[in-house]
Parts: structure tokens; sequence; C-alpha cells
């Protein structure tokens, strides 16, 4: 049995909405192992990309306890799960997020920098030619077309070198040959740094090639299984 990862146990969401509370997840429980690849599917708005926010820090759990590196994440404060991501945990978006006014070295060497990581521009730049972007480290994300701006944001997600990747729709924005490449560097990524991989997709083709599938519906897990990858595999 693989190491525990991530761990929720009756991990509940509530948010406060124009019309009052708004209960976005219910008892959810679940574990993520060592190494492992888990997709989560599920209709829009049935949970998905929040429960990715309960794993990573990003939203606190209104009940129950979510735990990551052996880390109760819902007794630490916003300082605590700010430094905790920084080390542990790589987060990529569909929306690129990087800052317009950095070139893409720069992008991928600052948040390097700021956590005190010494050889900040030379771990960045080998991280961007990994990406294929040895060419484009001095552009700006404007001069960048958008599957080049995701795989900066791939590489600023490992280059601290995290135990963790969450992925959220990370080829939404993107066509369909784009979005393969950019699959194909993730879960290299997921192989390279030996880390466990979380991926929130609406695309079928891309959760069978996770090891896991969990379902949600209505805030709740509606059902979790191998994936067809995962079978052909055992």
């Amino acid at each position: 049995m693989r190491e525990k990862i991530l761990e929720l146990n009756d991990a509940g969401l509530i948010l406060e909405g124009n019309a009052g509370p708004l209960e976005i997840l219910k008892d959810i429980t679940l574990t993520v192992g060592r190494g492992e690849s888990l997709g989560l599917v599920g209709p829009s708005g049935s949970g998905k990309s929040s429960l990715l926010m309960l794993m990573g820090g990003l939203e606190r759990a209104t009940s129950g306890q979510v735990r990551a590196l052996d880390q109760d994440l819902t007794r630490m404060n916003e300082d605590a799960l700010a430094r905790f991501r920084r080390g542990n945990m790589g987060i990529v978006f569909q929306s690129f997020h990087l800052i317009p006014t950095m070139t893409a070295l720069e992008n991928v060497a600052v948040p390097l920098e700021l956590a005190g990581v010494r050889d900040a521009f030379d771990r960045a730049e080998a991280e961007l030619r990994a990406m294929g972007l040895g060419s484009r480290m001095d552009h700006y994300p404007a001069q960048l077309s958008g599957g080049e701006q995701q795989r900066v944001a791939l590489a600023r997600a490992a280059a601290p070198r995290p135990q963790i990747f969450l992925a959220d729709e990370p080829t939404g924005n993107l066509d369909g040959a784009t979005g393969e490449a950019i699959m194909e560097l993730l879960f290299g990524l997921r192989d390279r740094h030996g880390a466990t991989l979380v991926l929130v997709t609406h695309a079928p083709e891309l959760a069978r090639r996770c090891d896991r599938i969990v379902r949600l519906l209505d805030g709740q897990i509606e059902g979790e299984g191998l994936s067809a990858a995962a079978k052909v595999a055992e």
C-alpha cells in the first residue's frame, strides 16, 4: 500500500454567497498515495476545483480535516500554509497566472529567490529548457503563445521540486494538440520528480491517463475506481 500523501476525512466546505451560506463540498473522505496520479472528474459545479483548493490549502475546510505530507492543513494559519505550499506543492491553473512585467525566466526564478533558493536562476533556466523554452526565456508573457505560457507555469510549479502537483484544468485554454503536449509534459514532470499528481479535468481521455479516477457530483464523491490504463498495467 502506498504511503499516504494527501488525506481528507469528512472534509466539508461552506462559502458565503449573496443568498447566504452555500455548501460546496460535503463529507469528503479520500486518500492519495505517494507517486499516484488521481483524476477528479464530474460536471461543472460539482466541486472538483474546490476539492483541489482544499488539498492545496487555498481554501480552508469548514468541517473535517485535510492532511498533506502528514501535516494538518486545517490547523495552519495563512503564513504557514503559504510556506508549506512553497516548499511542497506545485500548482498549475487553467489561467497561467504569470506576472506580465517579468520575463519567463524571472517568472520561474523570482519565487525561488523569495523562498531562499541560492541557485534560483540556474534552476529556473534548467526547468525552462526542459520545457523546450530555451530560446524564449527572455520573452514576456504577452510575447508567448498560450501553450508557451502554460509551459512557463509548469516550469514554475516544478522548479521547487515539489512532492505534490495539483493541476486545475491545465489544458482548458489550449487547443487540442497544444493541450496534449502540455499533458505529456505534466505527466513527465510527475515521473521525473516521483511526485503525486492530482488533476482536475473535463476531458475523459486525460482522466484515463491517471492511475485512479474520482467522480464528484453535487459536492460529494459519487464514485471512484482504477482508470482503464491502471487496470491494463495490473
